[in-house]
């Protein structure tokens, strides 16, 4: 099918709108009638056991995944199919559960990577400094140290991922999303494999970020979610079995039987 021209909703007020999505595989219910909406400015979290449909979910909303029922409205606009290589010009930015960096190219240029359809010339050429792309180089360059500062490890811009601490790689990660300059953000497990400090400097840093953008959170880390997170959607089974405040999902006894438990019982 086409891609559709981008429409107006009738919810102009929301960052991402889910509205009654459902996803079958086969025989498999992976979601069922799931509906969820981030406001702009707003942290939300997505969390659930594993197999709750929390990655269907981010799938669904990127266009890797067609739902069989349901829509999805981002920013106002309700295009019939969201497609992966559209979500920069619809104002979305994804991380990837690990960091996803090319192992070949510096951080600077990894970043660079996420706004290479900006240029007149073709990445390669940019890279190399050739001709009238090197202007272009030059430009999304800038960028991309622009991007790398505001995270704190511009130092870093011109080594290789493989010669960094994962830590650094997780932010080079979301200096990648961030060059963008996205209206949405979707942070998949942005805080697993690291230490308790780098988590603190992470949370602080997508605080941050609230004045620009709305963030989807999907983590494990209930200690982040909690901190982090205006609002929780808790999956189980692919349905919404809780939204709310963390305060909230916390006293939920739904939740606590399905996920939570005890690890962050009051």
């Amino acid at each position: 099918m086409p891609y559709s021209p981008l429409v107006k909703s009738d919810d102009g007020n929301s960052a991402l709108e889910v509205a009654g999505v459902s996803v079958r595989f086969g025989g498999l219910s992976a979601l069922d009638d799931v509906s969820l909406s981030v406001r702009p400015g707003e942290i939300v979290g997505l969390i659930g056991p594993n197999g709750a449909g929390k990655t269907t979910l981010f799938n669904v909303i990127c266009g890797f995944v067609r739902p069989d029922a349901g829509s999805i409205s981002i920013s106002g606009r309700s295009p019939r199919r969201v497609r992966p290589h559209q979500l920069t010009r619809l104002g979305v930015a994804r991380t990837l559960q690990g960091v996803g960096l090319w192992p070949h190219l510096t951080i600077a240029h990894n970043v660079m990577t996420a706004i290479h359809h900006e240029s007149k010339g073709d990445l390669v050429s940019a890279m190399l400094g050739l001709g009238r792309s090197s202007r272009d180089e030059r430009r999304l360059h800038q960028r991309a140290m622009d991007a790398l500062g505001r995270l704190e490890i511009a130092e870093f811009a011109e080594r290789l991922p493989t010669m960094l601490p994962y830590p650094v790689q997780k932010l080079a990660s979301l200096a990648r999303a961030l060059v963008t300059q996205p209206d949405l953000l979707l942070l998949d497990e942005p805080a697993s494999g690291l230490s308790e400090a780098d988590i603190e400097k992470l949370g602080n840093l997508v605080q941050g970020l609230r004045s620009e953008m709305a963030v989807l959170v999907v983590e494990h880390h209930m200690d982040f979610v909690m901190g982090l997170c205006d609002r929780i959607v808790v999956l189980d089974f692919g349905k919404v079995i809780a939204t709310g405040s963390p305060d909230e999902v916390r006293a939920d006894p739904a939740v606590a039987k399905a996920y939570l438990g005890e690890e962050v019982a009051t």
